[in-house]
């Protein structure tokens, strides 16, 4: 009977992590679809609050999307990667086939989804068998932000990003005041950036002023006095060719930095446009240098085997 039991585990096993790599080869071009999401990658995403402790909850497995410390060990669907996790896993298997009651998970709860603290072996096997329900204890960390099951980072990435940008247009009507809709951005917390860098403008707007100039008449002045100009320079550059996947606006972000730095060691007379021409020269890639790049690593590649032959 035990050694049916082995058995039985033992394959139990053998079919997951080969899930685990057959998954892996799915997303081949797309490595991080397949991988398990990080708590504290997502921490960092929502910034949550503050938290709450639930207690003893009934938990949806399916709603258990990333792990504390052990995102490496399993892919996006808690199939193990590596067989170093096999004696755990069959034997929290074992337990499940004898039903011995085994103690509950503990887990976060954040954006309505939930990332293991401790009990990723258990996850993985209720995963594995189909289980729906998992008894759990339960953190919950605040966040008005909701993730849904089954998206990847990147997708999490995106809705966040796009939140930020209802938040900034609701409490600023920046829309309505500029009429322009398409300030988009690639990475997250890039809106505070630029409410920042609006709130500046405004300061200084005003230090000449007897009566203060409103946050709608220090946006709209922002917008085209010192938003557009820069806009244009990066067109007028062609810097865009060179960053695929980014926004306009995250080279207006990328660029004003840089200008204020080059102004700190060259001074306040330095231009936008020699900016934009000292960052091309610094950051972007000809398409001819990018080739004689790979020609000089092929060349290196087969000089190193070469040697290593002889």
């Amino acid at each position: 009977m035990r050694a049916d039991l082995t058995a039985q585990t033992d394959d139990d096993f053998s079919k997951a992590h080969n899930r685990a790599l057959f998954n892996e080869v799915q997303h081949f071009l797309n490595p991080d679809e397949a991988m398990l999401i990080s708590f504290s990658d997502i921490k960092k995403l929502l910034k949550p609050q503050g938290e709450v402790y639930k207690g003893m909850q009934v938990v949806p497995v399916d709603r258990i999307i990333g792990s504390e410390g052990r995102y490496r060990d399993f892919d996006n669907r808690f199939f193990p990667k590596n067989l170093h996790l096999k004696a755990r896993w069959e034997h929290i298997d074992m337990a499940h086939i004898q039903d011995i009651p085994l103690p509950p998970i503990t887990l976060y709860e954040l954006g309505g989804v939930y990332f293991v603290r401790d009990g990723n072996h258990r996850v993985s096997v209720a995963k594995t068998k189909g289980i729906e329900y998992i008894d759990a204890e339960v953190v919950s960390l605040q966040s008005e932000i909701k993730l849904h099951p089954g998206d990847s980072f990147e997708k999490m990435t995106r809705q966040v990003i796009e939140y930020e940008k209802r938040v900034f247009y609701a409490e600023t009507n920046f829309g309505d005041i500029t009429d322009f809709w398409r300030l988009d951005f690639s990475v997250p917390g890039q809106y505070d950036v630029i409410y920042n860098h609006i709130l500046t403008h405004k300061y200084y707007l005003n230090m000449n002023q007897e009566e203060e100039i409103s946050l709608t008449d220090a946006i709209m002045s922002w917008f085209t006095t010192v938003y557009i100009p820069v806009i244009q320079i990066i067109e007028s550059h062609n810097i865009m060719r060179s960053f695929r996947g980014r926004t306009k606006s995250d080279m207006y972000v990328w660029i004003i930095k840089y200008w204020d730095e080059l102004k700190q060691k060259f001074g306040d007379g330095f231009s936008l446009d020699e900016t934009a021409t000292v960052f091309k020269r610094k950051y972007v890639r000809s398409p001819l240098r990018i080739l004689l790049n790979k020609v000089a690593q092929l060349v290196l590649k087969k000089k190193i085997k070469k040697n290593t032959k002889t």
